[in-house]
């Protein structure tokens, strides 16, 4: 299997697949590796012999930091648009893999990081790991699926505490609300992810693939339209003055003045 991008490193583990975020320093998402995950997925879901996808970040501070935010600093709709949908149809197809996908959070995981992580099946994070969809705090949400995944993680109260309030969680915190399955020392959450992938792999593929199915569906019918209304929120906020002022705060490092319009 071949990567389409070098932003994203891909070796085969038996019958896992390897991912690595590979876009220094913060492992960003941007077009190009949002839509080379999107066509790694595909790949993995042609591939017989790929039962479980890990996802990790290169280095040992980042597992990603989420988008480039000097992308939405003009307050272009047209450029909220194409990467709202560049998000949601990476994270939806991560999302829909056959197989198992688990996120081995190997340090910050903010934002579209997160959301990234959350598209998985399942979580384990390293000791030092920090977590937050802090969207609101520079006038933007979370649309790669954030306001409807972290609330089937952990309930509607914490996915209320961490994008409404900006809370950021630890590592020993993510694991207590239910937002990762393990915590693992710092170094051990690629092989840890491994050890667990390699357990799908004594799994019948196809029963496998019909539970997942099955268990998401749990979740109810009204997932994919409130993944559209997440979309179509995101680009509503490039009509407010309050998100162009976050950005732009933060790229110039000062404290945002709202005005709530």
């Amino acid at each position: 299997m071949k990567s389409p991008t070098d932003k994203l490193v891909l070796e085969q583990h038996d019958n896992t697949l390897l991912i690595t975020l590979n876009n220094p320093p913060a492992h960003t998402w941007d077009e190009e590796n949002l839509a080379g995950l999107k066509d790694i997925v595909a790949q993995a879901n042609a591939d017989r012999d790929v039962y479980a996808l890990v996802i990790t970040g290169s280095g040992e501070k980042f597992f990603s930091a989420g988008a480039d935010l000097k992308l939405f600093a003009d307050g272009e709709k047209g450029v909220a648009a194409t990467m709202a949908a560049a998000f949601g149809s990476a994270f939806e197809a991560l999302s829909s893999f056959r197989g198992v996908s688990i996120a081995a959070i190997n340090g910050y995981a903010m934002g579209g990081g997160l959301e990234c992580a959350l598209a998985c099946d399942l979580r384990i994070a390293e000791s030092h790991a920090q977590m937050a969809l802090p969207e609101a705090t520079v006038g933007l949400l979370p649309c790669g699926g954030g306001t409807q995944n972290l609330a089937w993680a952990v309930g509607e109260a914490w996915a209320k505490r961490m994008i409404l309030c900006g809370e950021r969680v630890d590592a020993a915190t993510a694991e207590r609300i239910g937002l990762v399955e393990e915590v693992v020392e710092q170094g051990q959450a690629r092989e840890a992810a491994l050890a667990l992938a390699a357990k799908v792999g004594k799994q019948s593929p196809p029963a496998v693939a019909a539970c997942k199915s099955l268990i998401q569906a749990a979740r109810g019918g009204g997932i994919r339209s409130a993944y559209a209304a997440e979309r179509e929120a995101f680009v509503g906020l490039f009509d407010t003055a309050d998100q162009r002022e976050g950005v732009n705060a933060f790229l110039e490092k000062r404290q945002a003045e709202w005005v709530n319009g």
